[in-house]
């Protein structure tokens, strides 16, 4: 039987459980085959709250023992495999350790069975940095999913985390970002813009935008300083780093186009000029992404040996709890997911 997808909880404190309930309840076919990783319970006090806020029917949630089970599952009833422990269900909007630590268990299971095979994407929920900072060991080792889910996948292939480079990608219908480095203060971040890290970033990038588009990517490749640069006058990160790295790139074969002006490139690569922005650093690229709304807004991680998207939002701890938030980013979130996986997983 083709693998299921696992959709990890979330932090059970935020809108990750109410999501979920709406995107099974509102797209049961697109939904068909995936199952929640999480906690039974978290799951049905927020499927109450999406009947008790839309006045809709009730929602059932049935406890799975093994994720193959999800393929029974009947249409807009939520498969929940129980893989996370609770004292007690945890106040919506809440920063809380337990809340982070289950979040990340979730995910941390989510990682081994993608990579012992037993399900074909994970698709991650919504989690608090902050409360998986308090959580304690393991998790307070990592700042967010991406870098939790690189240290999991290097450790199960034997290999130190810097031995399997990842990048966060951003995409919706209009545009694509990939980011050089992720969640580092912006000083870091400079300091991150060497030849080295940007021909890894264009090799990742040309290699798995390339298997989705199932041709190679037109790249577009963002200057750090303000007009890219011009020529040296506002700084010289782009003729002793980015330039000579796009040059490289080139000899190898890749479609890569820049350093461009930051101001402009991400306006061309919408208007078709591009298939994909690399840009210098998180805010760069996630402003301009994001200001487009983050309805149909996903997060893939490139360069995982398994596939991972994600909803382009937050926890949103000031609606946790009320039933309101849109499904829309976590239902393309799956889309993605099926998108990136072999045809013949998608049955």
């Amino acid at each position: 039987m083709t693998l299921p997808i696992a959709i990890t909880q979330g932090d059970p404190a935020g809108i990750g459980p109410e999501i979920i309930a709406k995107a099974f309840r509102d797209a049961p076919d697109e939904l068909r085959g995936c199952f929640v990783a999480g906690h039974v319970g978290v799951q049905r006090r927020a499927a109450g709250w999406v009947e008790a806020a839309t006045g809709g029917p009730g929602l059932p949630v049935a406890e799975l023992t093994h994720p193959a089970q999800a393929w029974a599952a009947p249409p807009r009833c939520v498969p929940v495999l129980p893989v996370t422990t609770l004292s007690a269900l945890p106040a919506p909007g809440q920063i809380s350790a337990e809340a982070g630590a289950a979040a990340g268990q979730a995910v941390l299971w989510a990682a081994r069975a993608a990579l012992h095979g037993q399900v074909a994407a994970l698709v991650t929920a919504p989690l608090h940095k902050e409360a998986l900072a308090a959580a304690g060991p393991p998790c307070n080792r990592f700042p967010g999913h991406t870098e939790l889910l690189q240290a999991e996948a290097a450790a199960h292939l034997g290999v130190p985390p810097d031995e399997l480079p990842v990048r966060m990608m951003l995409a919706n219908s209009e545009l694509r970002t990939v980011l050089l480095s992720i969640h580092v203060s912006l000083r870091q971040a400079i300091q991150n813009v060497t030849q080295g890290n940007i021909l890894q970033t264009l090799r990742i990038t040309h290699e798995s935008v390339g298997k989705a588009l199932q041709r190679p990517p037109r790249m577009a490749v963002a200057g750090l300083n303000p007009h890219a640069g011009e020529g040296g006058l506002f700084g010289h990160e782009e003729i002793e780093e980015i330039a000579p790295a796009i040059a490289r790139a080139r000899a190898l074969g890749m479609d890569v186009h820049g350093p461009l002006p930051p101001d402009t490139v991400f306006m061309r690569a919408r208007q078709g000029a591009f298939d994909v922005v690399v840009a210098m650093h998180h805010d760069q690229g996630l402003i301009p992404l994001k200001y487009l709304g983050v309805d149909d807004g996903v997060n893939v991680t490139l360069g995982l040996p398994f596939i991972r998207t994600s909803p382009d939002h937050g926890t949103a701890f000031d609606i946790a709890g009320t039933g309101r938030a849109s499904a829309a980013s976590l239902l393309a979130a799956v889309r993605a997911a099926r998108a990136l996986m072999p045809a013949a997983a998608n049955g």
